[in-house]
């Protein structure tokens, strides 16, 4: 019969590389690591590793037996722990998925008043999802809804993007360009400047260009940081500009930390969403979670 605990061994040797990583991580002896995988390898007739002086090595055989059981062994972790911890207390365990500028605008100062233990994972919307999907996350706030079975999408945010800089940041030029009409000259004298961006494909920056401009931009960021908490402190610390969410950096304007550069003529906007599915979750825990966004239950 295959013990639990030799694929837990398997996964921790595969992940880090030696035993003694492996026993760390598990809180084990490393006889018992390597007890485990002795069983492993002599309960399928395979050897998964190529023993090193410094390193255990994955054989061909042991990379596919990797793939073929990560997954499920994660899942049975996760499961496990969820029980392990909701067994010894009577507050609900909700894991829920964001993005971390999200959670820290708005979810931060919320969350110390809600009956439940929550986890946080943070990520982008089509990583998160897939969780959801696996049944890994309960909920996501998500930037964008697609069709997909059972699966709920409320609004809860409207965010407007604008364009922010330091509050030093010259506007004179790009103001008489904007009031002339002058867009041409307007990008030109915006692509001159020092950008941050979240990514390299500048999904955030390239709708408020097609926007406002009905082009790509023809930006070479000179920063790019997939944290836009850190883009906004980077800025404000420094010089450059960037687009970023209405709700991420009007306290900053308001602290003159930042400063509103050009809101566009033409708004520039996205929703987000509470996600879930209607199938996992509890209605108590929709409630609660609605109760932290402050949002009302939709029709």
């Amino acid at each position: 019969m295959v013990n639990l605990e030799w694929y837990r061994s398997f996964k921790a040797i595969y992940q880090i590389g030696t035993l003694t990583g492996a026993a760390q991580e598990l809180l084990i002896s490393q006889p018992n690591v390597s007890q485990h995988l002795s069983a492993l390898e002599a309960h399928i007739g395979k050897q998964l590793f190529e023993r090193k002086p410094r390193r255990m090595v994955p054989t061909e055989y042991g990379k596919l037996f990797y793939t073929q059981i990560i997954e499920a062994v994660d899942k049975l972790e996760h499961v496990e722990a969820e029980f392990r911890y909701t067994r010894t207390s009577n507050i609900p365990l909700t894991c829920i998925g964001a993005p971390k500028e999200f959670f820290y605008s708005v979810l931060a100062s919320r969350i110390s008043q809600a009956p439940a233990n929550l986890v946080f994972e943070f990520g982008l919307t089509k990583d998160l999802m897939q969780k959801l999907g696996k049944g890994k996350l309960y909920f996501v706030i998500a930037t964008h809804c697609t069709d997909e079975k059972d699966i709920v999408y409320e609004p809860i945010v409207y965010e407007n993007f604008l364009l922010v800089g330091h509050p030093d940041f010259e506007t004179k030029t790009l103001d008489e360009y904007i009031s002339k009409g002058d867009l041409d000259k307007a990008e030109r004298h915006l692509c001159e400047q020092d950008w941050y961006a979240y990514s390299s494909n500048l999904t955030i920056i390239r709708r408020f260009w097609l926007e406002n401009f009905k082009k790509r931009p023809a930006i070479k960021p000179r920063f790019i940081i997939p944290d836009f908490n850190s883009i906004l402190k980077g800025i404000s610390c420094g010089t450059g500009i960037t687009v970023a969410a209405d709700y991420l950096v009007n306290d900053l304007i308001q602290q003159k930390k930042l400063k509103e550069i050009w809101k566009g003529n033409h708004p520039t906007s996205n929703t987000l969403y509470l996600t879930y599915n209607k199938n996992n979750v509890t209605t108590e825990q929709i409630e609660m979670v609605r109760k932290i966004l402050k949002v009302n239950a939709t029709d």
